[in-house]
C-alpha cells in the first residue's frame, strides 16, 4: 500500500489515542492516589497534633474532664468525617468517637505498638485489626513534662480517597476523549485544507512529468498551497509556451532554409536540362548566388544566437569612441542608401564620446538597426542617427521614415523569426533574427532598448550605453 502523508497522519492520530489512553490508565491513578493520600494525611495530622496539644493534653494534666474532651472530638469527628481516638501507650482506648463514653469497661487494642508508624506520620492498614478494611491513620503523641502520655489517632476510610481519585480519573478520561475529538477535527481540517490541495498539486506535477503542460491545477486556497499551485501553473504555462516557441522556431528555420534551397535546386535543374538557355545562365547563377548569400546570412545569425545563449554572452568590454563607430557605420551603408536615394543624418553629442561596452557587439547592434531602417524606409527619405547624453548614460537613436510597425506587433518584434505582415513583402531576404540578436546583446550589457513606432510614419529604436568620464580614462 502506498504510504501517503494522510495515512501517516491517521497513524499518528491513532498512536496518539492509544498512548494517551495507556498513559492515563497506567500512570494517572497511582499518581492521583498518592497525591490525594498525602494531602489528606497532611490535613489529618495537623488536626491530630492540634487535638494532642489542646484537648487531649488537658486530660493528663487534670485540667479537662473526659466528658468535655469527648464532646469536642465528637464534633470534630463529624466535621472531618473521620474517627478520632485517644489511646494510652499500653493500648487502652481512653476516648473513641465511634463508641459512647464508658468508664466502667476498659477497651484495649491488641498488639498496639506505636512504633509501626515510625519514620512517617501516617499508615494505611486495618490498624491492628480494628477495622474490616484499610483506613488512613495518622498518629500524634500527647506529651506532658517531656513524656509521652498517649496518642491521638485519626482514621478515615480509604475508599473516600479512592472515590475522589476515580472522579479525577474520570475527568482525565473525559479530557482525553475531548482532546481526541478535537484532534480528529484538526485532522479533518488538515485533510480539507492541506491534503486535498496537496494531492491536486502532486497529480499536476505528475502530469507535467508526462509533458502534459496544458494541465491546470485547480485550487481555491489563498495560502501557501494556492501560491504553490499558481507557481506550478505558471511554470507549466511557461514551459508550454517554450515548447510552442520551439516548434515555431523549427518551422521557421525549415521554411527559411527550404525556400532558397528549392529555388537553387529549381534553377540548377532548369540549367542542366536546358530549360534555361546557356545565354541566361549568368543571370540565374547570380540569383542562385543571392540565395546562397541568404542561406549564409541565416546560418550566421543562428550561430550568433546560439553562441549568445550557450556562452551566456561573454563580452569583451573596452573603452571606445561610439561617435567614430557611428560615422564609420554610416559610411559603410552609402551604397545601400544610394540605390533607394536615402540619406543618413548624424546628430552626435560632442566630437568624441567614450563608452564602455563590447565594441564588436555594439557595431552589430547598430548594423542590424540601420540595415532594418534602410529596408523599410520609403525612397527619398532620411534615416537619422542621434546620441543624447543624460547623466552617466548615452542614449543612441536610429530613426527612419518608413512603413512603421503595427501596434499589435510592437511586443513581438524581438521574437526570433518574427516578421510582421506589413514587412514580409518588403523584407525578401530578412531572417527575422536581427532584432532578437540586438535584444540579446543590449540585455547582456545590462542596458535597455525600446522602440517607438507609428504605422505609416516610421520607427525609432533607442538603446543606452554607459559613458566613461574623463577622470576615469
Amino acid at each position: 500500500m502506498k504510504k501517503t502523508l494522510y495515512l501517516k497522519f491517521i497513524l499518528a492520530y491513532l498512536i496518539f489515542g492509544v498512548f494517551g489512553f495507556i498513559t492515563v490508565t497506567i500512570f494517572v491513578p497511582p499518581m492521583t492516589n498518592n497525591t490525594l493520600l498525602k494531602d489528606k494525611a497532611d490535613t489529618l495530622y495537623s488536626e491530630a497534633t492540634l487535638i494532642a496539644n489542646t484537648y487531649a493534653s488537658g486530660l493528663y494534666s487534670s485540667n479537662t474532664s473526659l466528658e468535655t474532651v469527648k464532646l469536642q472530638i465528637d464534633a470534630l469527628s463529624v466535621y472531618m468525617k473521620s474517627d478520632i481516638r485517644v489511646i494510652n501507650p499500653s493500648g487502652r482506648v481512653v476516648l473513641d468517637t465511634t463508641m459512647p463514653l464508658n468508664l466502667d469497661e476498659a477497651v484495649y487494642i491488641d498488639d498496639f505498638n506505636p512504633i509501626v508508624i515510625s519514620g512517617s506520620y501516617y499508615i494505611v492498614d486495618d490498624f491492628f485489626g480494628t477495622y474490616d478494611s484499610d483506613v488512613l491513620t495518622v498518629m500524634a503523641p500527647i506529651t506532658s513534662n517531656y513524656m509521652i502520655k498517649g496518642y491521638v489517632t485519626i482514621h478515615t476510610p480509604i475508599y473516600d480517597i479512592n472515590s475522589t481519585a476515580n472522579t479525577i480519573l474520570n475527568i482525565c478520561y473525559i479530557t482525553l476523549a475531548i482532546l481526541f475529538v478535537l484532534s480528529f477535527i484538526i485532522l479533518l481540517f488538515f485533510n480539507q485544507l492541506v491534503y486535498r490541495p496537496l494531492r491536486k498539486i502532486t497529480f499536476g506535477a505528475e502530469q507535467y512529468a508526462q509533458e502534459n503542460y496544458h494541465y491546470e491545477i485547480q485550487t481555491d486556497s489563498r495560502d501557501e498551497m494556492g501560491y504553490l499551485a499558481a507557481s506550478l501553473n505558471y511554470m507549466a504555462g511557461t514551459i508550454a509556451g517554450q515548447e510552442d516557441d520551439q516548434k515555431k522556431f523549427v518551422a521557421n528555420v525549415s521554411h527559411d532554409f527550404r525556400s532558397p534551397l528549392t529555388s537553387i535546386r529549381g534553377f540548377l535543374e532548369a540549367m542542366i536540362d536546358g530549360t534555361i538557355p546557356p545565354e541566361m545562365h549568368e543571370k540565374y547563377l547570380n540569383t542562385v548566388l543571392n540565395e546562397t548569400d541568404r542561406l549564409t546570412k541565416l546560418t550566421n545569425s543562428l550561430l550568433t544566437l546560439n553562441n549568445l545563449n550557450t556562452s551566456g554572452m561573454m563580452l569583451d568590454l573596452s573603452n571606445f569612441d561610439i561617435n567614430q563607430v557611428i560615422r564609420d557605420l554610416a559610411a559603410s551603408f552609402e551604397g545601400s542608401c544610394r540605390s533607394k536615394n536615402l540619406s543618413i543624418a548624424l546628430s552626435l553629442t560632442g566630437e568624441e564620446m567614450i563608452v564602455r561596452a563590447d565594441s564588436e557587439r555594439i557595431k552589430q547592434v547598430l548594423y542590424n538597426l540601420v540595415d532594418n531602417a534602410i529596408k523599410f524606409s520609403s525612397p527619398d527619405s532620411e534615416i537619422k542617427i542621434e546620441t543624447t547624453l543624460r547623466k552617466n548614460k548615452l542614449f543612441i537613436s536610429v530613426k527612419d521614415s518608413g512603413i512603421g510597425i503595427p501596434k499589435d506587433d510592437l511586443g513581438l518584434i524581438w521574437n526570433r523569426f518574427y516578421k510582421s505582415d506589413s514587412s514580409r513583402g518588403k523584407d525578401k531576404r530578412g531572417t527575422g533574427l536581427g532584432l532578437s540578436i540586438v535584444k540579446e546583446i543590449i540585455n547582456a550589457h545590462n542596458e535597455n532598448i525600446n522602440v517607438i513606432s507609428t504605422e505609416g510614419e516610421g520607427s525609432e529604436f533607442i538603446f543606452s550605453l554607459p559613458i566613461i568620464e574623463e577622470d576615469e580614462l
